[in-house]
């Protein structure tokens, strides 16, 4: 329990941690997401290129995959925002 109360005391007088912590995270988030879209892109550039006559199924599957990447990444820096103001 001590240790607990020392722990909350850190914590309380280093909010520079929390803010390196928030950058930190929403610098992962953003790089993660642009390495899915691509990889995504990429996969689907060489699946059109294999079978050209299913370009329209895999470009709207592209789409709605990439769509929820990209919602991920902005809930992800959205959170760290959240973070590093409040």
């Amino acid at each position: 329990m001590l240790t607990l109360g020392i722990i909350l005391q850190a914590a309380a007088a280093n909010f520079a941690f929390a803010e390196i912590g928030a950058a930190i995270g929403a610098s992962v988030a953003a790089i993660a997401a642009a390495f899915g879209i691509g990889k995504i892109g990429s996969s689907a550039m060489e699946s059109i290129a294999r079978q050209p006559e299913a370009a329209g199924d895999i470009r709207s599957n592209m789409i709605v995959a990439a769509a929820l990447i990209e919602g991920v990444a902005f809930f992800a820096i959205v959170v760290c925002f959240l973070i590093l103001f409040i």
